[in-house]
């Protein structure tokens, strides 16, 4: 099929998320390859944000390809209730390498998924309702997770009873971060108010995605860790962008040394190649359910495809060293936003950790107004989206800000080339505000 072929039937006949669908303008993609992805009609575009910040071992690795080939050969799929070898290794693999003493996982067919299961964990564990959750997230679109998202996309939808926001440390490019002490004071003022006995869970990003790649204060995770521990509530990190070598280390919270109760997986876990996600759950809770029935399931729980997948993606990561790479490469784009950051006067903050970074854009440097509004767009941000695509560099433009977050297998002269496009934009966004 052509290109405007595969558009127009996919809008014709499919819905796009997140979207007015007449306002839908998807780029056709027929291949893919390593940090790269082509149009049916040639049209090369490097892909910078890893699609939905996922395909961390990059596009088309031959040796993930045949391991679903081979298990699809041999077991395509096997009910919840059985056991099978992938869901067996993948286990004992994830245990690991997560943080800590989580070594007991649930599967679930995403990371929307993961969290709604982790909420129940929470609940269920600790016999108590609320879940404390960010408003600057993304959790999920399915019904509990959407409801503990706080970013605009829970707008449409119905509060749900016992999920409470609270404030991040992070408001914005105007006023910029609290510090530690202050941000853990007003969350233990919250904690306190709305009764601790009565809390289940905290869910975090632990490092904000789609809301900023909000890299958290130094003491601030440990001090969350501190506040849970203390009022027994159940933390839950939502790893499920962060997670799989992006920000430079196996799970992100490694960076602060933090074990959280339970961490929430998908996205690199099989590098999106089959869809999968995961709970993982520390042994004293895992062990909770030992008489008392698990309250979940699904039928796609443990699928052997996917766990194959899994299994592979997590093999490729180390026999490429990808997440030393992802730290390597990572000091090199810090240094290569920086570098932006010193060149164009539309830039008002760069943030990331490993390849997990970010552009933040205002219109004056001194009053640092945001380029575009919250939950809004600007003809400037149009302009840049647009550029981006007629020159074949693919990443998430949303609000003021932009994302660089290519696959971790990415080389130096990949980076280079993407942020020259970003740098030959930049030079035109300067203008137009200038």
């Amino acid at each position: 099929m052509t290109g405007e072929e595969i558009v127009s039937l996919c809008k014709k006949h499919t819905i796009f998320e997140w979207s007015a669908q007449d306002a839908v303008d998807p780029i056709p993609v027929a291949r893919a390859k390593g940090v790269y992805f082509w149009t049916p009609e040639g049209k090369r575009f490097i892909d910078f944000n890893s699609q939905l910040m996922c395909v961390n071992i990059g596009h088309g690795d031959e040796r993930v390809i045949k391991a679903i080939q081979e298990q699809a050969a041999t077991l395509a799929y096997a009910n919840p209730f059985m056991a099978t070898e992938p869901r067996a290794r993948l286990g004992a693999k994830l245990a690991a390498i997560t943080p800590g003493d989580i070594d007991v996982f649930f599967f679930t067919n995403g990371g929307a998924e993961a969290n709604e299961n982790a909420f129940k964990i929470a609940r269920a564990f600790t016999g108590r309702q609320k879940i404390l959750a960010r408003y600057r997230s993304y959790h999920g679109g399915t019904a509990g997770a959407i409801a503990a998202t706080g970013d605009p996309r829970r707008w449409s939808q119905p509060p749900m009873p016992g999920v409470i926001h609270v404030l991040d440390p992070y408001h914005g490019i105007e006023r910029g971060w609290d510090d530690t002490a202050d941000a853990l004071a007003y969350l233990e003022e919250v904690i306190v108010l709305e009764g601790p006995q009565s809390i289940a869970g905290f869910v975090l990003e632990t490092v904000t995605g789609t809301n900023g790649v909000l890299v958290p204060p130094d003491g601030y995770l440990q001090g969350v860790r501190a506040l849970c521990d203390k009022y027994g509530i159940v933390m839950i990190a939502d790893e499920v962008m962060a997670g799989f070598g992006r920000t430079g280390e196996w799970f992100a919270v490694n960076h602060w040394n933090v074990v959280p109760d339970l961490i929430t997986m998908a996205k690199g876990l099989t590098s999106a190649y089959v869809q999968l996600g995961a709970v993982g759950v520390r042994r004293h809770i895992a062990d909770h359910f030992a008489r008392t029935p698990f309250p979940g399931g699904l039928t796609y729980n443990s699928h052997p495809l996917a766990c194959a997948a899994a299994l592979a993606a997590i093999d490729v990561m180390e026999q490429d060293d990808l997440v030393a790479r992802a730290r390597t490469t990572g000091k090199l784009m810090a240094t290569m936003l920086a570098e932006l950051a010193g060149h164009h006067a539309c830039i008002g903050a760069v943030r990331s950790i490993g390849l997990f970074g970010i552009v933040e854009l205002v219109r004056n440097r001194e009053k640092r107004t945001p380029l575009a509004p919250f939950n809004g767009t600007s003809p400037e941000m149009a302009a840049l989206g647009k550029f981006f695509r007629d020159e074949g560099l693919y990443t998430f433009v949303r609000w003021n800000y932009f994302f660089t977050n290519p696959p971790l297998s990415i080389t130096e002269a990949e980076l280079r080339e993407g942020f020259a496009i970003i740098d030959a934009a930049l030079t035109i966004t300067d203008t137009s505000i200038a």
